[in-house]
């Protein structure tokens, strides 16, 4: 086998050479628009709430109907809502960055934006825990990291003081009821159910092998929760069709343990829901 002469080693070196170069610009490329998206589509409530939280706000230029907190996000672009996005209008906006929702998000259409080369990072918080790990990771994909530090530890501070303040205390059965026609409530596959842990309480349907599981009337009454929960917003307000108070046996309505905490907060992971969450373990508390 004849040897490679010297001019032929100095090209084969310098393609080598090239094609690193090549390969280290591409990969920087991409983390560069990861780290400094300027042009963002937000496909979730809480992310727009974040993006915001952290500054990030004017980034973005479009989201879904149902973002509508602060209320400049009222104002953006809409290219979708909880049934579908219209792929059209993303890609006319030509973002850097799409912030997808797996749980919220048509995963075909995920999988069809990915495919066009859109950046697409999803957020899908499912802990309390995870809310500030996704606050931390939009700071670092819009290169405001300080920033969101300081969100996410004032998040975590608040977290931790709510904890401290109902953990050691006497548990209590708590029935939550998420919708009424199915009645459903909640497991503990639900991440909703740390809401009522923290705040030292037993959720009565815990163990179901279901996230969202549909029961019925009877098996609220067996289980005689000390406090009925029923989440509530402009929505949902009359989804307590069922008249609980009429079941003057049970615990809860026995002494007037029936409440309705503010869904809006409760069921987006944001800081803001440690509002909400902190008035749901007052009242849980008068329950002691």
């Amino acid at each position: 086998m004849p040897l490679m002469t010297a001019s032929k080693r100095a090209s084969v070196l310098t393609i080598k050479f090239q094609l690193s170069l090549l390969l280290f610009l591409l990969c920087y490329s991409q983390f560069s628009i990861a780290r400094s998206a300027q042009r963002i589509v937000a496909l979730s409530p809480h992310s727009v709430e974040l993006l915001f939280a952290i500054g990030a706000g004017s980034k973005i230029v479009g989201s879904i109907d149902s973002a509508d907190y602060p209320d400049a996000a009222k104002k953006l672009n809409f290219v979708g809502n909880y049934h579908g996005l219209v792929i059209e209008k993303i890609i006319a906006l030509k973002p850097d960055l799409i912030i997808s929702w797996a749980s919220g998000n048509k995963t075909d259409q995920i999988e069809q934006l990915k495919k066009l080369g859109f950046n697409v990072v999803n957020s899908d918080p499912k802990s309390l825990d995870d809310i500030a790990e996704n606050i931390r990771l939009l700071g670092q994909l819009t290169d405001l990291t300080k920033k969101s530090e300081q969100v996410a530890k004032i998040y975590e501070q608040q977290l931790a003081e709510i904890k401290a303040r109902y953990q050691t205390k006497a548990k209590i059965k708590v029935f939550y009821q998420l919708w009424s026609k199915p009645l459903m409530t909640i497991s503990n596959k639900s991440w909703i159910n740390q809401l009522i842990e923290n705040c030292g309480a037993t959720n009565v349907f815990a163990n179901n092998q279901t996230a969202y599981p549909q029961i019925s009337i009877e098996n609220v009454l067996v289980t005689n929760p000390q406090v009925i929960l029923i989440p509530s917003d402009n929505n949902t307000r009359n989804h307590d069709i069922f008249g609980w108070e009429k079941w003057t046996y049970l615990e809860a309505i026995k002494n007037h343990h029936i409440y309705y905490p503010d869904a809006t907060l409760l069921h987006r992971p944001t800081p803001r829901l440690l509002t909400a969450m902190a008035q749901m373990c007052q009242q849980i508390d008068r329950a002691r």
